[in-house]
């Protein structure tokens, strides 16, 4: 195959983004249990910061790459031939790489379609509640948190009848913390990242967990009268929606897959942490940031790099 001047770019740039994937989704996959136990050490809210930059890094990293280093030592070194052939290995890796991650941008499509579908179904009449702007519903989720740039909170009818002023108050500040962090964005972002590895699913799952005990710790701030309105209203929501599943960027109070008893219990039970050290995460930080930065002086040893490779 002999493309043209850009096209072999492209292909250069498909097959860098796919071998720079597979190695660092590799080497994420290779520490994800023991990343998922550091979790465990760590205040939820740093423990979420710390399992969604493991589990964004192959994916962004693979980018960064492409677009700092590969394309500008494409474009300074490369001659302009009219035409070039392409090796098999890079054609290969191209065409690997352009399926992963239009398989990832097709299942992020597909998740905002079918969230924004589920909103535009649950319809709702806007209300006050614990005065907060909230959609009544008359289906759907007994409580959840909708969208990415303009996050709804629903809350159905039923939820809203069972539930007391007490009970409300903290659901909403629990939901409040969840628009907060951006979470909904959050999940998009991992629908974007391409999970090329089933360990990296246990990423997800982690920071799920953690993300929903960070809400409930913003939510009560260690009070126990708003410790025991928040269990019993997770106790009440679960009743109210079991085996409901959510659309992926839809986050419900309780999760039809989720172990309520573990969270209750921790409600009541929160242990005392002491932080472990950053210096594993700064170190990590420090020495991908100058890594980057010795790359980026040296483009024509990754465009001779590119082409052994790839070629």
């Amino acid at each position: 195959m002999t493309p043209s001047y850009f096209s072999r770019l492209l292909l250069l740039s498909a097959g860098s983004f796919f071998l720079v994937l597979m190695a660092a989704a590799a080497m994420v996959s290779w520490i994800a249990p023991a990343a998922v136990r550091r979790a465990h050490g760590m205040r939820p809210q740093r423990a979420a910061r710390w399992l969604l930059t493991l589990r964004l890094l192959p994916s962004f990293l693979s980018a960064a790459i492409v677009a700092l280093l590969c394309v500008p030592s494409y474009l300074r070194f490369e001659p302009h031939i009219p035409s070039e052939e392409a090796g098999i290995v890079c054609l290969a890796a191209a065409i690997l790489g352009v399926s992963i991650l239009g398989r990832a941008i097709y299942r992020a499509l597909s998740a905002l379609l079918r969230s924004a579908a589920y909103l535009r179904r649950s319809g709702g009449r806007e209300s006050q509640v614990e005065g907060e702007k909230v959609w009544i519903v008359s289906q759907g989720a007994a409580l959840a948190l909708a969208g990415i740039a303009h996050p709804r909170l629903l809350i159905s009818e039923s939820a809203a009848a069972s539930l007391s002023s007490d009970q409300l108050a903290v659901v909403l500040q629990h939901e409040h913390a969840h628009r907060a962090s951006r979470d909904n964005l959050k999940r998009l972002l991992i629908w974007l990242a391409p999970a090329v590895f089933p360990r990296l699913r246990m990423l997800e799952v982690a920071w799920v967990q953690c993300a929903e005990w960070a809400a409930d710790d913003r939510a009560t701030e260690g009070d126990p009268a708003r410790s025991a309105a928040l269990a019993e209203a997770l106790v009440r929501v679960a009743r109210l929606q079991s085996g409901i599943a959510m659309p992926p960027l839809v986050t419900p109070l309780v999760a039809a897959d989720e172990d309520l008893a573990l969270r209750v219990d921790r409600i009541f039970d929160r242990p005392a942490i002491a932080e472990p050290s950053r210096r594993v995460e700064l170190f990590a930080v420090s020495t991908l940031a100058v890594l980057l930065s010795v790359l980026a002086m040296n483009l024509r040893f990754i465009h001779l790099l590119l082409e052994s490779l790839l070629d």
